[in-house]
């Protein structure tokens, strides 16, 4: 899922400013002008860089992922166990990425049409989230059903992490926390 490693400067500053004004204002209601005004390039460096909006689109949804990734292995690389709490818990630590907004791919989703190819990106992203979190599940708690309680715990930390951007606070990434310890601990992710 990696952006393109050759990217020039002007790229990186174009991709820097788009993926801040996507987030805070929306794909639909950024345009490429104010993209490139906002990076002080012209129309025609943003389009020389990526071709087109929607493939700006997708690199900002690929170097969000890329960002992101980064930092959940390099907090599971730190971490004790349970490391399923460390992947809930890099929802919210990220020092680079804001969050309050709610999660990008989940308010992308609900911009981009039904064949954008950003779409794909997202669901990679959300795939890979939900077996990476199976994984820690199994290694956490051998003795439950790691897939059924890394589904709970995805489905409860995907509505806790949309509504940061609704109740402008984490309270309810704090208590999909709580659940998770529970699930663990008590193996009740097969009810």
């Amino acid at each position: 899922m990696a952006i393109r490693a050759n990217m020039t400067p002007a790229g990186q500053r174009v991709l820097d400013v788009a993926s801040r004004l996507f987030y805070r204002d929306g794909i639909n209601s950024v345009g490429v002008a104010l993209v490139a005004e906002t990076a002080e390039v012209t129309k025609k460096t943003l389009y020389d860089c990526f071709g087109s909006k929607q493939k700006l689109v997708v690199d900002y949804l690929r170097h969000r992922h890329e960002i992101w990734w980064s930092h959940l292995e390099q907090c599971l690389a730190e971490a004790g166990r349970p490391r399923t709490l460390t992947l809930v818990d890099a929802y919210l630590t990220h020092p680079n990425l804001r969050i309050n907004r709610g999660c990008a791919f989940l308010n992308a989703a609900a911009e981009l049409p039904a064949d954008h190819p950003g779409l794909d990106v997202i669901r990679d992203h959300k795939k890979a989230v939900r077996a990476r979190l199976a994984d820690l599940v199994a290694e956490d708690a051998p003795a439950v059903d790691s897939e059924s309680v890394a589904e709970h715990v995805f489905l409860l930390l995907e509505g806790a992490i949309a509504h940061i951007g609704i109740d402008d606070h984490n309270n309810r990434v704090q208590q999909v926390r709580q659940l998770a310890t529970t699930l663990l601990d008590n193996g009740h992710g097969d009810r």
